[in-house]
């Protein structure tokens, strides 16, 4: 049998003892986001842990050593009831998610190591994990952050020109990355476009407007896309994969520097 070689620093693997010699005030610790929720016909549930966990993954790997980074194990599931009305997606209510979050960070915080980073693949939880921030900072004296793989387009994030910035579920970016990824859990001949083409004209309502609105992904279609997979390629799934690895690579050394004072 072929021996596994499972990525290098991974939290989990250490023993007991390395968390009081290898773990220290300077170690940076990531933990990624996913979550298990529909992502249209052409898309796995998966879609949202396989990005953040790709990415999280290949960022440690490149600068680990150098900055003393540590991967936790991805959590799947998360704040999805977005995409309740689906069967399949699994999601954690509200108070359900913070409790989560908030025992992580108080479980970190019995370690040497002061810097807890949020690497978050699924936009519905961005809102929970800026209040998880200072919660965690002030419950337990860690210094928290919060990083994505790209930013969501409906909190500021840019999506491809032709979804006139409505590029926010199973979308063109998005089914880039698993086709670069996770190809054989994509099926292209599945994917429409599904872009709200009557608020593309919007300046304050609309998605990444200066007016947020509440909404559940099948309020634009029934599948549940938003956005247009019909022009993903591999070959931008990988250039967006090497870009997102480059900038997490750069937020870490930041993070890793970082003081208040």
């Amino acid at each position: 049998m072929t021996p596994r070689h499972p990525r290098p620093r991974q939290f989990a693997n250490l023993r007991a003892p390395d968390i009081v010699t290898r773990i220290n005030d300077r170690s940076v610790l990531v933990q990624p986001l996913g979550a298990i929720e529909q992502h249209g016909p052409h898309l796995p549930l998966s879609t949202d842990l396989v990005v953040a966990d790709a990415v999280a993954g290949a960022a440690v790997e490149r600068v680990g050593d150098d900055l003393d980074v540590w991967l936790l194990p991805s959590l799947a599931y998360t704040k999805s009831d977005e995409h309740a009305w689906s069967p399949g997606t699994v999601w954690l209510s509200t108070s359900t998610m913070l409790s989560v979050l908030d025992d992580v960070g108080r479980c970190v915080a019995t370690t040497a190591a002061r810097r807890l980073v949020w690497f978050n693949g699924h936009g519905g939880n961005s809102a929970l994990l800026g209040i998880a921030n200072r919660e965690v900072r002030r419950r337990h004296g860690l210094m928290t952050f919060l990083a994505h793989p790209s930013l969501p387009p409906d909190q500021g994030g840019a999506s491809t020109a032709v979804e006139h910035g409505f590029g926010i579920h199973g979308g063109a970016d998005e089914t880039s990355l698993m086709l670069h990824l996770a190809p054989e859990l994509v099926d292209l001949d599945a994917a429409a476009r599904r872009v709200p083409e009557h608020l593309v004209s919007n300046r304050h309502v609309r998605f990444g407007g200066t007016v947020p609105f509440g909404w559940l992904s099948d309020d634009f279609s029934d599948d549940g896309v938003i956005g247009d997979p019909t022009v993903a390629s591999a070959e931008r799934g990988a250039e967006l994969f090497d870009a997102a690895v480059d900038t997490f690579c750069d937020v870490l050394a930041e993070i890793a520097a970082f003081r208040f004072r």
